[in-house]
């Protein structure tokens, strides 16, 4: 089909839940993508952090392949090798004990969420079920998650009335959350430690630290929502690893299946057992295609690898920051969010596609979430597209 025929079949038969760019992608290698024109771009936004490993990586591509040879699917009541293989790789990478695995980040937060309110409900020494999270966070769109979603333009009033039993303290301002957990008497405390949607907003330290210390010294289970900043795409394989803590249950999705969707929860000794046959469930979930290629994923982000990560995240951040319009950059390793002095993000990203760079927003800031393989060449083929649109 020709590009406008797509678009005007999408206009016709698709629900327009989305604001779409004006890009009809065709096909694309590594960090290149092709549209039905045959046009070229450089891709900073790798499907949202999914592509982690870029378009069409043989050897992802190869793994999925092999899979789909044995057989696609036989859902969880009964044994599948990839997913106990990914499993396994991921306790290890953590130091924590057992995996939940579903489709999605929403659904890994969710199942955090039911983990946490069963242990606040009947494991604590009283009942406790409130979950605190940061203002500008994002942590899905479900009824639950997009409750716990800490910004006021997702809480609109059309999809009232929301969950109740969330609240929220401010990020990097323990003072803020001390005095919610004083209010609230929460079973959990759940962060970000990158904020991508509310605008790749880094958490402190000190911050991290002194939540930690909270939830130990309280008994609230600390969950870190890795669904964006995970798998690689901070220079760590999940970036609470560069803070020093130890969260009960990190979520995780995007990243680790390359592609394909998946999400799911690691969890702690504190919370791996709570669940018990019947209480949680997903019929995708550790889908053994999906598995097998993230297994893949996880051999692949070696040490080697995410140096590489933090050397292009340093050489990127440089060269924007050089650029006279940007004001500064925030985020960590290749999350990275660029504030600009005087011209407006959404208007930029569009003259940017239409120069052949593919990037995203967040808030007020242009969001970058370049795959992670993502060239020398192909790097700095989209710096020089962003020092043309705003030199």
């Amino acid at each position: 089909m020709k590009a406008e025929q797509i678009k005007e079949l999408d206009k016709e038969y698709i629900i327009g839940s989305y604001g779409r760019y004006d890009l009809v992608c065709d096909h694309g290698k590594n960090a290149t993508m092709f549209d039905k024109d045959g046009k070229e771009y450089i891709d900073f936004t790798a499907g949202i952090g999914v592509n982690s490993l870029g378009f069409a990586d043989e050897g992802w591509i190869k793994a999925v392949e092999e899979q789909l040879h044995k057989f696609q699917h036989a859902s969880n009541l009964f044994y599948t090798e990839p997913g106990v293989e990914l499993a396994k790789k991921l306790a290890e990478r953590t130091g924590m004990e057992k995996v939940f695995f579903c489709n999605s980040g929403g659904e890994a937060n969710e199942t955090a969420f039911k983990i946490a309110k069963k242990y606040g409900n009947t494991m604590a020494d009283h009942r406790k079920n409130t979950i605190i999270s940061l203002y500008d966070s994002f942590h899905g769109r479900t009824v639950a998650t997009i409750t716990a979603t800490g910004q006021d333009r997702f809480h609109t009033e059309c999809f009232e009335p929301y969950a109740q039993g969330y609240d929220y303290a401010a990020a990097n301002d323990l003072e803020s959350m001390k005095a919610a957990v004083e209010k609230n008497d929460p079973c959990a405390i759940i962060m970000e430690i990158v904020q991508g949607e509310g605008g790749l907003i880094g958490l402190e330290k000190d911050f991290v630290e002194g939540v930690q210390k909270i939830c130990d010294e309280k008994d609230i289970i600390l969950i870190i929502d890795e669904v964006q900043a995970g798998i690689g795409r901070t220079g760590s394989f999940f970036a609470y690893q560069q803070y020093g803590i130890h969260p009960d249950i990190v979520s995780f999705a995007k990243g680790i299946g390359a592609g394909l969707p998946i999400g799911g929860v690691v969890c702690g000794k504190k919370t791996c057992d709570l669940l018990v046959p019947g209480e949680q469930g997903c019929t995708f979930g550790m889908n053994p295609v999906v598995c097998a290629g993230a297994n893949y994923v996880m051999d692949t982000m070696d040490d080697e690898f995410l140096a590489a990560v933090c050397k292009k995240a340093e050489h990127l951040r440089a060269e924007l920051e050089a650029i006279d319009e940007v004001e500064k950059t925030t985020g960590l390793g290749l999350m990275i969010g660029v504030k600009l002095k005087n011209k407006k993000a959404d208007e930029v990203v569009n003259e940017l596609l239409a120069n052949g760079l593919m990037t995203l927003t967040a808030v007020d800031k242009i969001r970058l979430l370049p795959p992670l393989t993502i060239s020398q060449a192909e790097l700095d083929k989209g710096i020089a597209i962003f020092k043309k649109v705003l030199g």
